[in-house]
């Protein structure tokens, strides 16, 4: 056998370790590269309708963080919409596969008979407030009766205001109703034509940053969240299982990134708002970002059907059976504890 001489054996080693190296780097970079893509199948289009806003966090996380793609999904956020109303009104009428939207247009929608499910929550909220001017002689909510007040009917802002009114006494036959949305609610309020708003972030945070001392503000949720849901229709669903897990999962992935960087978090959606990160920071404290199906969804949904039955905004009598408009499997699926409905 032929002796390498210690030179030669020295440069071979280099080699060696040379080679090594290369190799282990070009396996990081294959590794890499799997986990940022993490999906070789076939890609699946689908189109979710949107009102911008913050409340859609997880939403813009999972696109702006790459969570679609890397779990097979090219997904279109369609934000051209005033509220979750108009949104879920756009999805059923074929503009897009899924609107993100609060609970009160799904209950609307089902007594107007259409095929609407909740597939999950995305945010839980308090951010509808009442606004009216400091030299109105209103005072407190009592004062409102025969006022006109702007609010974006048909929207959960309408309940809110028609539960405050009652629990001050009042029903929402003693003011006048007028329809301003929520990107107008200050022009409204400033030219005379209401004599209150409600509105909703960030319109609230707008108004009294600019109207300042001039303006009252009074929070109409009292303590109770509102639910901002994905919703679509069981014939979208039956014909996309897989393609609702792959977007349940990357919304996981969007949660679980908040927990674990909430500072880039933050600053994905104020760029996505164009939020300073004072400004962002105050909206924050407002929404609970996580997916869910809990039974106070059903609770919520229940109450805001008596209330459109007593105030004669339908035509049905009965409080449906919300059950049949949740859809469970999708996140049972993917985060079976994150479900928490009595079926």
């Amino acid at each position: 056998m032929k002796q390498i001489s210690r030179p030669g054996l020295a440069a071979l080693l280099l080699t060696l370790r040379r080679l090594g190296t290369i190799v282990g780097i070009a396996m990081i970079l294959v590794g890499s590269s799997a986990c940022q893509s993490g999906y070789t199948g076939e890609m699946e289009s689908l189109t979710i309708a949107l009102v911008p806003t913050e409340i859609n966090a997880l939403l813009y996380i999972a696109e702006a963080q790459n969570f679609f793609a890397a779990n097979g999904l090219q997904v279109t956020l369609t934000e051209e919409y005033d509220s979750g109303a108009t949104a879920a009104a756009a999805m059923l009428n074929g503009e897009a596969d899924i609107a993100a939207a609060a609970e009160f247009p799904i209950v609307r929608q089902i007594f107007n008979k259409k095929d609407i499910i909740s597939l999950g929550t995305i945010a839980r909220y308090e951010n509808t407030y009442m606004i009216w001017r400091t030299n109105s002689g209103i005072g407190t909510i009592k004062d409102l009766e025969g006022k006109k007040i702007g609010v974006t009917l048909q929207t959960i802002s309408a309940f809110y205001l028609g539960r405050s009114l009652q629990l001050n006494g009042m029903d929402i036959q003693q003011v006048t109703l007028v329809d301003v949305r929520a990107a107008e609610a200050e022009k409204a309020l400033v030219n005379g034509e209401v004599n209150a708003v409600v509105t909703w972030e960030p319109w609230v945070s707008q108004i009294n940053q600019r109207m300042g001392n001039e303006v009252i503000t009074v929070p109409l949720q009292s303590n109770q969240y509102a639910y901002w849901n994905l919703v679509s229709t069981t014939a979208w669903v039956n014909e996309h299982p897989g393609a609702l897990e792959q977007l349940i999962k990357s919304l996981i992935q969007a949660e679980d990134y908040i927990a674990d960087h909430p500072d880039e978090a933050k600053a994905i959606v104020g760029k996505q708002m164009n939020f300073d990160e004072a400004y962002l920071e105050i909206l924050w404290e407002r929404y609970q970002f996580s997916l869910s199906l809990d039974q106070s969804l059903i609770i919520a949904m229940e109450d805001e059907a008596r209330w459109m039955i007593k105030n004669n905004l339908t035509s049905e009598t009965e409080v449906p059976n919300f059950l049949d408009y949740i859809y469970v499997g999708g996140l049972e699926a993917v985060k079976p504890d994150a479900v928490n409905i009595i079926q």
